[in-house]
């Protein structure tokens, strides 16, 4: 059902230090918000340098603040500006808050950072409390390995934030699948503030006019890196595999954007000797070749995962383990209730051994098999939540959301 909530606005900020998954999911959101409420406009702040390459519904645009990249010791750098990562702070700063003041959004969905990056939202959260915004963070499924994300949100003091200036919590997640602040001492009044919508559920779009990029009809493993930046492990096993001689169905393999430039010229030079390898470097639907695909292999970031979910995919992860350990997590979760299969390339595993998880690939379970209820039903819930704000009168204490837990 479509409501009319002509002049609504809702203001969503995802900061983009890594790769695509912020911006991946709060395109997601925004895309549910305006097809379920006519006349409400969505504006995404994104610090995402391909945000461009992205199509976006009517109704939903987009302000580009200053890159930011994270480095794998875990610093900071400029992404496009040769100048101090101070003044690039600065300026984003100031670009998010001018924007903040002028948009006056009824709700603003602040994605995975309470404070924004290096606490560059802490003005604007209090311009918009003072105005009486709606503000809600949100949460992916697994935001870290407990412990580190302990000693990270107590470093920077960020429970506080949760407790004195947020409205509420959505965990983009099932809170039978994992606790996004496990083994934290969240206050109650916290806890309190915390809703489970589900995973978001990814559709695949219309056909595009553009031929596609590879045979979709014979059979083929879909290969994906997510972003790239940090893929060159799975793919050099890939290729190993593939290299070995071995019986497998053909791959279609997706660097993504930010895998390093002589990574990719590797992978190509290593491609070009196999007849069942194709790369590509980047696709903005990804869906496409998702669902024709008989199998997937991922790193298991959060919106890859949605993906294998919402597609039904057998699934082969393997996770990063830095900067952060959220895909090992997630993965090693995914395994134990059945929904995907981890595979761990640890120094005494065998290239035989990824061989043969790659023969089976196609013929494991689908994620359907072991789902738990209420598992995909994110956007829906997303949307229902949201529209509690943007009827004055309406009881937001109602519950509104089903997860089956």
């Amino acid at each position: 059902m479509t409501d009319r909530m002509d002049g609504v606005r809702v203001l969503i900020y995802s900061h983009d230090t890594f790769g695509l998954g912020h911006l991946r999911r709060c395109r997601t959101i925004a895309h549910a918000l305006v097809e379920k409420y006519k006349g409400l406009s969505v504006l995404i702040l994104s610090g995402s340098p391909i945000i461009g390459s992205f199509d976006f519904r009517a109704r939903v645009d987009f302000v580009r603040i200053p890159g930011v990249i994270k480095l794998y010791n875990g610093e900071y750098t400029s992404l496009g500006l040769h100048i101090d990562l101070s003044q690039t702070m600065a300026i984003r700063s100031s670009i998010i808050q001018h924007t903040a003041e002028m948009f006056a959004p009824n709700l603003f969905i602040v994605d995975k950072e309470p404070l924004g990056l290096r606490g560059e939202l802490q003005e604007t959260l209090s311009i918009m409390k003072e105005r009486g915004t709606t503000l809600v963070l949100g949460l992916r499924d697994v935001m870290d390995e407990p412990t580190l994300l302990r000693r990270e949100w107590k470093s920077r003091d960020l429970l506080p934030v949760l407790e004195d200036i947020y409205d509420e919590i959505w965990v983009y997640g099932h809170d039978q699948f994992w606790d996004p602040l496990a083994e934290m001492d969240v206050p109650a009044s916290v806890r309190e503030k915390m809703i489970y919508t589900g995973y978001l559920r990814r559709t695949v779009p219309q056909a595009t006019k553009l031929p596609p990029v590879v045979d979709l009809e014979q059979p083929y493993l879909l290969v994906t890196a997510g972003g790239g930046g940090d893929g060159d492990q799975m793919i050099d096993w890939v290729l190993r595999a593939y290299e070995t001689g071995a019986e497998l169905m053909r791959a279609v393999l997706v660097m993504g954007p930010f895998m390093r430039p002589e990574m990719q010229a590797e992978v190509h030079e290593r491609a070009a000797s196999l007849d069942t390898v194709e790369v590509l470097t980047f696709d903005s639907h990804l869906e496409l070749l998702m669902e024709k695909a008989a199998g997937v292999v991922a790193m298991g970031g959060y919106n890859t995962f949605c993906e294998i979910l919402s597609l039904d995919k057998p699934a082969l992860i393997m996770p990063r383990v830095a900067p952060r350990k959220e895909q090992l997590v997630r993965a090693q979760r995914a395994s134990e209730l059945g929904v995907a299969r981890m595979f761990d390339p640890s120094d005494a595993t065998r290239i035989e051994d990824f061989v043969k998880a790659l023969q089976e690939l196609p013929h494991q379970p689908k994620p359907s098999s072991a789902m738990l209820p209420g598992f995909m039903d994110g956007v829906e819930n997303v949307g229902r939540l949201a529209g509690r704000h943007f009827h004055p009168n309406a009881d937001r204490h109602l519950s509104l959301v089903e997860t089956g837990g």
